[in-house]
């Protein structure tokens, strides 16, 4: 019966939020997915909304919730990077990324907890990053944005604990995408150098985690960094 629940996975057109939504649908859920432009995978509702614009994540709540149900699982996992140099970052370039990547988590759950206190059940579950906890130079404003994300499950966690509601972080590390795949050879030798298991993960070992901390397995986690990393990030 819990495959049934609604799920919305935010910047699922592409990468990690596309396998993620893909799983979601491939173990049964009724699966929303939020993108700026494109689409989700095929069984997927695909609705156009902007993270940085609440009337347009309103509106796209609104014809998620008239058309599946209201959203009791939230993958938060929309994000971009502007990845610079600390001295040469501008104040947009630092703006932007906590707009989306930050503001545009908060937004989503805000309107999304409404329905999920309502049902005395929610599972929220963040897309963060390795460099949250590790950093990377050059993504001052990329980490800062991700690592804000574990103070936000764990205040979560403290205010509607008691709802059935959980609040959880998956902090993956490395990921076979098309922008792990255009990095020169040698620079991806060398990153894999640094992970323990000596290798990139593959989008579906990120679903596989979120949705199983989806689901009633993992009703008592909340609060967790779940690190997909390959053991890049140990003791972070």
């Amino acid at each position: 019966m819990n495959t049934a629940r609604v799920v919305l996975v935010t910047g699922g057109n592409r990468g990690i939020g596309y396998s993620i939504a893909e799983e979601f649908i491939a173990q049964g859920y009724r699966v929303a997915v939020t993108a700026r432009s494109g689409s989700g995978p095929q069984g997927a509702l695909s609705v156009v909304a902007d993270m940085t614009d609440a009337a347009s994540l309103d509106a796209a709540f609104a014809e998620i919730e008239e058309k599946l149900g209201p959203v009791e699982i939230l993958i938060a996992n929309a994000g971009i990077t502007r990845d610079t140099l600390l001295m040469r970052m501008s104040d947009e370039e630092f703006d932007e990324v906590i707009d989306t990547n930050l503001n545009g988590a908060f937004r989503v759950l805000r309107r999304a907890t409404k329905g999920m206190i309502k049902a005395k059940f929610g599972r929220v579950i963040f897309i963060g990053s390795v460099v949250g906890l590790l950093g990377s130079p050059g993504q001052v404003n990329y980490s800062a944005s991700k690592s804000a994300l574990v103070g936000m499950a764990r205040s979560v966690t403290r205010e509607l604990g008691g709802r059935g509601i959980t609040a959880n972080v998956v902090a993956p590390g490395f990921i076979e995408t098309d922008m792990t795949a255009a990095l020169p050879e040698e620079q991806q030798a060398d990153y894999k150098n640094r992970i323990p298991a000596g290798r990139f993960a593959t989008p579906l070992e990120v679903a596989k985690v979120v949705t199983w901390l989806a689901s009633d397995d993992s009703a008592y986690i909340s609060g967790a960094v779940i690190p997909v990393d390959g053991g890049m990030g140990m003791g972070h």
